[in-house]
């Protein structure tokens, strides 16, 4: 069974050590092992992708990755897809737009997609409506200027028990803390083509190039904003010269950031890419 754990906390000395040395002693393959030391937040965090023995129960492997945590002062957490059965469960974030997150809403009630929305949440009330149209459960984490509660944002991935999570046009930075403990189970839907266009506002930086293409990219999540590697699926459209910017943005907006996030989604919960090391690979056994 394959496996990722995370642990993310306070730098210090020797917290990789305990945790490899469970795995490896019970018997784990490591796949991949990657330590990060963010020294301006003094931020240690740890990703270890295992294949866990069939014969040995998870539950034994979680129990310990607590204990370790709780000595290390560690959030650790271990999860695996293949444990479970069921559809996996998406946590959809939002900020304003409705039509990302109401594109994937109706791809899982239309069994487009094979996944559960869990939860939704947003730094803004804006997409409340839809979540209890599709009767999904809504919690806003914003104040009153939208600035996020993002302990409150980890307590309900954690409460719904979530195995992916859907930036579906959340317009804030994730902190380097939360992308850690949620590592390769992120998803973006940035509105631009990347890596041309990153930022907040690719439609008029490309429009100011004179470009006649637009595009949007959906990618896993990693501490940098808008990194290259990790696309998952993009999307172009093109226009005629002269096009004004607003009716380019209501294009890209409508059709082609809600097709494109919901092709990006339904290729990860279907199991035909992963991120290895920071790069989007296709996994084993899957036809081109």
């Amino acid at each position: 069974m394959q496996v990722v754990i995370t642990a993310v906390g306070p730098d210090n000395q020797g917290l990789a050590d305990p945790i490899v040395h469970y795995v490896t002693g019970a018997g784990a393959n490591i796949y991949e092992i990657q330590m990060y030391d963010h020294d301006s937040e003094q931020l240690f965090a740890m990703l270890l992708r295992i294949n866990w023995p069939d014969n040995l129960p998870l539950t034994g492997l979680r129990t310990a990755m607590k204990e370790i945590g709780a000595i290390k002062k560690l959030a650790i957490r271990t999860w695996s897809r293949e444990e479970r059965n069921d559809p996996p469960r998406i946590a959809i974030c939002t900020t304003y737009r409705p039509e990302t997150p109401l594109a994937l809403l109706r791809a899982m009630r239309d069994k487009r997609l094979q996944a559960t929305p869990a939860v939704m949440l947003g730094n803004r009330n804006s997409c409340r409506g839809l979540a209890e149209q599709f009767g999904v459960d809504w919690h806003n984490i914003g104040d009153a200027q939208g600035n996020p509660d993002y302990g409150q944002m980890v307590e309900l991935f954690d409460q719904y028990d979530v195995d992916y999570i859907v930036l579906a046009r959340y317009m804030r930075v994730l902190p380097a803390q939360v992308c850690w403990q949620f590592a390769g189970r992120i998803i973006n839907l940035h509105h631009g083509l990347l890596p041309p266009f990153p930022g907040f506002r690719p439609y008029e930086d490309a429009f100011q190039h004179r470009m006649l293409t637009y595009g949007a990219t959906a990618h896993f999540i990693v501490p940098e904003l808008d990194a290259g590697n990790q696309i998952i699926h993009q999307t172009t459209f093109t226009v005629f010269p002269g096009t004004p910017l607003e009716q380019i943005k209501a294009i890209g907006e409508a059709d082609n950031e809600p097709a494109c996030l919901v092709e990006a989604v339904r290729r990860v919960v279907d199991r035909e890419v992963e991120l290895h090391f920071h790069r989007v690979v296709r996994r084993a056994g899957v036809n081109p």
